[in-house]
Order: structure tokens, then C-alpha cells, then sequence
């Protein structure tokens, strides 16, 4: 699982700087933004008025014409129905409805935009982000754990800048607009309503608390998940080979169950929060009753019919703010994690930076040189010790060795996907620390064992690293490496990381990519060990060709391959133990003599038992 450690708003504020540094995205689009609250607060304040209309119809209408209509009938005269009054409020609601409507739908147009164009922005933010960092990141990271932030945690922090903060302010707004309307009509009742308010918010603190404990262990867990179910898919046949379905099954099991107690405890406290909003607000609205109700039937009154409605109505009304805030800061919780696990990889620094004033290369000769150079993945457990290399321009050189010997490491120090720990690494006899990586990188061409091909066509792949590069020199490339078939079928798409070819294609293509660069350092780490010896017979002869005038490092498991180099390091527990030719090092007898020996042994006995 990922090693890396999320960045955590642990702290008592811990909710104002996620939601400074998240804001930060909507602020890009402020007409946007400001529209949407525009809209919003227009929501709340003409929610926050159907009370005063209802106090205006019922004392100004209802109550005046039913007393009007008693008196009548008491002196035996035929009372009428006066509907004119009634129609004047019927067209107020209809014109507060139709603005309702209205502005419903501006807000929702704008949190669709805000929401899509925020989550665009923070996606290329971290993709780049993703291009950004050096190999050593992708040591400590999981596949499944990247994919998690850039899909589900994206999308769970747009949510809370778009729909959820439709509740926060449609709240805010409508508590200010509730509580101003009941000042200025009767401060003892509203003052009712009002101090049952900090008591909830109390409750609420304490409750949010728990949520955001629960809701990160949640989020932890989702992403271990992720990162597991990627794992042991794409291993599944070692799982199947090994005999290990029940002990992945088991480890998954494991860990969906742990997800499952953390999901259930946040969304348990979650829930907590409208049934205390709603008995608050049942508080509230059984004492504007009881003292309302008493104030109203007092002889004389001193409150109105309608007045007693009205804030009957603000006491019920103000608390569906509440539990909307409430419900955000709850979302909010929920969101934390996730945007702590975005913004924790987005404030990442590559551990590789170019020095400010770095200059580029130019043309390069191809001359490395290895001074004292040390290098390690983790401290203690050194990979290369005080190594000293040179290698001139235009020369071709094998590695060789045990698995783990530090061959693949001598090719990344020189690739600078990693540095040096200690000692310097020179080309052409500058320290590369002091040029700028881009430009290093572009006068190397690069076969990994492994050959990773792009959705697209053949075409496409083989133009990778040069989308300047003409059809003929595409077509030289691959008659250079004997990949002629190829030819006719450059339009042929390869499918998703190359699925709709075999591994020896995919990796014909890799070397025709990396050809057409067009490099002064070619470097081969085990190139050829995934094509059939047929397809290598004729990479060969491309191959020595390619590296006529080049600095050439080739990495191969079959040392046959590598007769023909210049010289050939034996490279042991990350030093050099032998140096020389072919020729020299079989005359010498020592560790590549067996090495080579045992190998045409094996190739021979093969041979005879496919015979």
C-alpha cells in the first residue's frame, strides 16, 4: 500500500483553510460565483417573506372581513364574500413564485458550471501535477491510490462548492432575513427563537468532530481498498498459480470491513444532526406558541392573529436553515479527507528540480563520467557505493550481473530519474545537476524492459517522442530495426496500453520510437528479453548499426547479445568488479566467464531437448 502520508487539517480550524484553499478554484469564475449567491440569497429572502404575507393576509383580510361578516349576520343582514382582497395576495404569491422559480433555476445553471469547471481545473492540476514528480514518488504510491484522487475525492470536493454550498448560503441568508423580520415585529418572541440557536450549535461542534475522525479513517480505508482491488487483479494469475485466492480474499475482506465500521460510525453521527435540528425546532415552535398564544389572547392583545402565525411560521421556517448548515458542515466533514488527500499530493515537490539558472544542452557528445557516486532508495540500504565510471563518447557498453546488483540503477542515475546520494555524475564532462533535466532527457533514447504503447495508432506511438517526424523517417526507423511489417499497418490502432499486440510488437514499436529521436545516448535495460529469438536476430542487426557514433548502455539477459560491445561491466552489490571486452573478459576466467559459460550451456541443452 502507499506509503505517502496525507496532508491533515487536524487542528480546531481545521475546516477554514480546506475551505480557503478549495474556494480559491470557484474564485476563478467570479461572475459565476456571484451570480450563484445573487440567486441564492434571492431564494432565501423571498422564502423569508411568505410569513409577513401570510401576517399581512390574515390580519388585513381574513380577520378583518370574517369580524365584518359576524357583525352582519348579528343584525340579520346577508353577509358576501369579498374576494377582491383575496385575489391581490393570490397575484403577490403568484409573482413571489414565479421569482422562486426564477432564481431556482439561475442557481442551479451556475453550481452545474461552477462544479464542472472547478473539478476540470483541479483534475489538470493534478495530472500535471502527476507529470510532474519523479520516479522516487512512484516508489511510494499505488496506482489505486493516484486514481482516488483524481476521480472520487475530485468529484466529493466540487460537490461541496457547488451543491452544497447552495445550503450554506441559502441558510445564512435565510437565518439573517428570519431573524431581522422577527426583530422588527416583536423582540421577546424572537428572542425566543434566537437562544435556542447556540444550543444546537453547541451540540453541533461536537458532534462534526466525530464525523470528520470517522470520515477520514473512511477515506483512508477507500483508498487501501482501490489500491488493493487494482493489485490483485492485475496480479491474479500469480493469486491462481500460488494457490492465494482465499488469503487475497481474506486480506480484502479484511479491509472492506474496517471501511464498512468507519463509514457506518460517520454516517451514523451524520444522522444525528436532523433529529436534534428537528427537536430544536419543535422547542422552538411549542414555546412561540405557548407565549405567543398568550400574548394574542390577552384582552386587549398584544400581539395579532396574523403576528402569532407569522412567527409560528419563522419558529418552523428558520430551523430548515439550520439543519441545511448543518448538513453542509456535515458534507463538509465527509469532504475534508478527500480534499486533504488532494491537496497533500498537489503540494508534493519533485524530489528532482533543475537549480534556479540552469542552462540547457545543446548538442551533446555523450560522455558520462561517475565520480565517487553513491546512491540508495532508502537510507542504510545502499545500492551503489563509491563507483567510478567513465564512459566515452561514442562507446558501447554492457552491464551485466546478478538481479539486484544496481544495473537498472546505474541507467536511472544517468537518465536522472533519480540523483545521486553522493559524488557527481558528469556528461561531457559538465555536472548534470547543474543543466536542466529536459534537456538531458532529450538527447537520451530509452527501451525498457517492459515497452508501454498508448491508446492510438502505430503511428501515433512510433511519433511519441518527435511529432515532427515524416513518413519516411518513420518507415527507416522500423526497416532499421527489421519491423517492415509494420509498414502497412501504421494506421492499425493498438488498443489501451497496447492490448491488440503481443508483447514482442509492442516492443518492436518501443525500439522504432526511441530510433526516431534520433539519440546521442541509447540505453537499453533488458530490451530484447521479451522478443523470440527470430525478432532479436534481426533487432541485432539494427541495433549495431543504431549505435554506430553513439554512447550506447545495453542492459540483456542473453550475453550473446552483447559480444559485440565495446566493453562489458560485471556490476556486484553495486560495485564493478570486471571491466573489459568479451574477448578479454573470457580470456580472464572470472565472474562473466561462468556467467557466459552457464548460460550457453543451458541454450545448448535447449536446443538438444527440443530436438
Amino acid at each position: 500500500m502507499s506509503k505517502l502520508r496525507d496532508r491533515q487539517f487536524r487542528n480546531e480550524g481545521s475546516l477554514y483553510p480546506f475551505l480557503k484553499r478549495l474556494f480559491k478554484y470557484s474564485l476563478k469564475y467570479k461572475k459565476w460565483l456571484a451570480g450563484f449567491i445573487v440567486f441564492v440569497l434571492g431564494v432565501a429572502a423571498v422564502e423569508a417573506i411568505f410569513p409577513l404575507i401570510w401576517l399581512s393576509l390574515l390580519d388585513k383580510a381574513i380577520v378583518p372581513i370574517v369580524e365584518k361578516n359576524k357583525i352582519m349576520i348579528q343584525n340579520g343582514t346577508h353577509a358576501d364574500a369579498d374576494t377582491g382582497t383575496l385575489a391581490y395576495y393570490v397575484t403577490i404569491i403568484f409573482l413571489l413564485g414565479a421569482a422562486l422559480s426564477g432564481s431556482v433555476f439561475m442557481f442551479i445553471n451556475f453550481a452545474g458550471r461552477i462544479q464542472e469547471y472547478v473539478m476540470f481545473d483541479i483534475r489538470q492540476d493534478l495530472f500535471k501535477k502527476l507529470q510532474e514528480l519523479t520516479f522516487s514518488f512512484y516508489d511510494k504510491a499505488a496506482v489505486g491510490w493516484l486514481m482516488t484522487r483524481i476521480t472520487s475525492d475530485t468529484i466529493k470536493v466540487t460537490e461541496l462548492i457547488s451543491w452544497g454550498f447552495i445550503e450554506f448560503v441559502w441558510g445564512t441568508g435565510m437565518i439573517i432575513f428570519c431573524i431581522t423580520a422577527m426583530l422588527l415585529y416583536n423582540v421577546k418572541l424572537a428572542l425566543i427563537v434566537i437562544l435556542t440557536i447556540p444550543v444546537l450549535m453547541i451540540i453541533s461542534i461536537k458532534v462534526r468532530k466525530l464525523i470528520l475522525k470517522f470520515s477520514r479513517e473512511s477515506r483512508r480505508y477507500n483508498s487501501e481498498i482501490t489500491a488493493s482491488y487494482n493489485e490483485h487483479i492485475v496480479g491474479v494469475e500469480v493469486n491462481k498459480s500460488m494457490v492465494q485466492e482465499s488469503r487475497a480474499s481474506g486480506e480484502f475482506d479484511s479491509l472492506s470491513d474496517k471501511m464498512r465500521i468507519s463509514s457506518y460510525k460517520s454516517a451514523y453521527f451524520s444522522a444525528l444532526y436532523q433529529p436534534l435540528v428537528i427537536f430544536g425546532g419543535s422547542v422552538a415552535a411549542a414555546l412561540i406558541i405557548f407565549y405567543g398564544g398568550s400574548m394574542a389572547v390577552k384582552f386587549p392583545p398584544e400581539i395579532t392573529v396574523g403576528m402569532l402565525a407569522a412567527f409560528f411560521g419563522y419558529a418552523t421556517l428558520i430551523y430548515e436553515p439550520i439543519l441545511d448548515i448543518s448538513r453542509f458542515y456535515s458534507q463538509a466533514q465527509n469532504s475534508i479527507s478527500a480534499g486533504e488527500r488532494i491537496f497533500s499530493l498537489l503540494d508534493t515537490h519533485p524530489a528532482i528540480k533543475d537549480k534556479p539558472g540552469a542552462e540547457d544542452f545543446n548538442d551533446i557528445k555523450g560522455d558520462i563520467e561517475f565520480e565517487n557516486v553513491s546512491f540508495y532508495y532508502e537510507k542504510n540500504k545502499p545500492v551503489i557505493e563509491n563507483m567510478d565510471l567513465r564512459i566515452q563518447a561514442g562507446e558501447s557498453i554492457a552491464l551485466v550481473g546478478e538481479t539486484g546488483g544496481g544495473k537498472s540503477s546505474i541507467i536511472n542515475l544517468i537518465c536522472r530519474f533519480y540523483e545521486p546520494t553522493g559524488g557527481k555524475i558528469r556528461i561531457d564532462g559538465i555536472d548534470y545537476t547543474d543543466m536542466t533535466t529536459v534537456s538531458l532527457r532529450n538527447k537520451l533514447g530509452v527501451v525498457l524492459q517492459t515497452p508501454h504503447l498508448f491508446s492510438g495508432t502505430i503511428r501515433e506511438n512510433i511519433k511519441y517522442g518527435r511529432d515532427d517526424a515524416d513518413e519516411h523517417e518513420i518507415i527507416n526507423s522500423l526497416t532499421l530495426i527489421g519491423g517492415e511489417e509494420f509498414i502497412e499497418r501504421l494506421d492499425e490502432e493498438v488498443g489501451e496500453g497496447g492490448e491488440r499486440l503481443s508483447l514482442g510488437e509492442k516492443q518492436m514499436i518501443s525500439f522504432s520510437r526511441a530510433i526516431l529521436a534520433d539519440p546521442r545516448i541509447f540505453i537499453m535495460d533488458e530490451a530484447t528479453s521479451s522478443i523470440d529469438t527470430l525478432a532479436e536476430a534481426k533487432i541485432q542487426n539494427g541495433i549495431h548499426e543504431l549505435i554506430k557514433g553513439r554512447t550506447s548502455i545495453i542492459i540483456a539477459h542473453r550475453l550473446s547479445t552483447i559480444k559485440n560491445c565495446d566493453r562489458i561491466i560485471v556490476i556486484r552489490k553495486g560495485k564493478i568488479i570486471e571491466d573489459g571486452s568479451h574477448s578479454q573478459l573470457m580470456k580472464a576466467k572470472g565472474n562473466y566467464f561462468n556467467l557466459y559459460t552457464r548460460q550457453l550451456r543451458e541454450q545448448r541443452e535447449k536446443e538438444m531437448l527440443a530436438n
